[in-house]
């Protein structure tokens, strides 16, 4: 049988058991396209698994997730007798060290705002200074993921009420995100400023357009960020594998939010689980690493403690 016959017979038989399987999906279709799809799914050899597994540069945790999804498909093929060996390898690399999110300080956020309206001052780009402007500060004032806030519509912000709707997200969840008065105020003027700029006013056009009024390309944005992040000379030095991202603005914001509640004396573990559920978590376990993030949450965290301690006694 033809490898692509048969992830497909795959993909549909693990749809029918009620699984989304979109990431699952893709890898399977990537390892089509890399080895053949016309290929006879018992011609395919062990050393073009490995091949399509390392992939381009070092080892990463992409590596775990093809095999994981190439372990199910030879298990449904071997079960049912299409193939007689399994090509996946024997020996597993050690998983590498998860990534540490960057959290920006106030004053790099600072920088990364005040910086990009000169970034494309000697060259043109896809994307108007203003608009990547008012989305960063977006992203930093509500914590939405990148995907969320590039895909949003003018339809989905409701400056009247206050409210954005975040549609069929990660995980296929839908939430409700309240904007503070601040952000309102901002975002008001630059929807004024989209409708002077000449941008499709549709409840159905992008609330955050590229200069030809259509969606943000998700890679143009990744590298217009990366000349903002630059030109604010902004980097880490803690020996993370990557450089600061703009998907950490969303770790910044959750953590931001954290060390305001220790200042303001809030019980944090009881306003966790909102936390959660603004950020669109599947789970609390998600949500509660951020707990132990930063040196500045960890300080505010011992100085809460020592207070409950000091006030306690001995006996306590």
């Amino acid at each position: 049988m033809r490898l692509q016959a048969l992830v497909s017979q795959y993909v549909a038989f693990r749809k029918s058991l009620g699984q989304v399987f979109r990431s699952n999906e893709q890898v399977l279709k990537s390892f089509c396209r890399a080895v053949g799809d016309r290929l006879d799914v018992g011609q395919v050899r062990a050393a073009q698994v490995d091949t399509f597994l390392v992939g381009a540069g070092p080892l990463t945790s992409r590596w775990h997730v093809k095999y994981r999804a190439l372990r199910g498909f030879y298990r449904y093929a071997l079960t049912r007798g299409y193939v007689k060996d399994c090509p996946l390898p024997v020996v597993i690399p050690k998983q590498p060290q998860p990534l540490v999110p960057y959290i920006y300080s106030r004053e790099e956020i600072k920088r990364l705002l005040d910086g990009v309206l000169s970034y494309q001052r000697h060259r043109g780009g896809q994307l108007e200074p203003f608009v990547i402007r008012t989305l960063l500060l977006f992203l930093y004032a509500t914590g939405l993921r990148v995907g969320e806030a590039v895909s949003l519509t003018r339809g989905d912000v409701d400056l009247r009420v206050g409210l954005v709707s975040v549609r069929e997200s990660k995980f296929f969840k839908s939430r409700l995100v309240p904007l503070g008065q601040q952000l309102m105020k901002a975002l008001a003027n630059y929807v004024a400023r989209c409708e002077g700029a000449g941008y499709p006013q549709g409840s159905g056009s992008p609330f955050f357009p590229a200069r030809g009024g259509g969606p943000i390309n998700m890679i143009t944005l990744q590298a217009n960020f990366r000349r903002i992040r630059q030109r604010a000379d902004i980097r880490r030095l803690d020996g993370g594998r990557y450089q600061p991202r703009i998907h950490d603005l969303r770790h910044t914001f959750a953590v931001h939010r954290l060390v305001a509640w220790y200042r303001e004396g809030a019980d944090v573990q009881r306003w966790l689980p909102h936390l959660s559920v603004y950020l669109g978590h599947v789970c609390l376990a998600s949500t509660s690493v951020y707990l132990s993030m930063t040196p500045e949450l960890l300080e505010e965290a011992s100085m809460r403690f020592e207070k409950h301690a000091l006030k306690g006694g001995p006996n306590d």
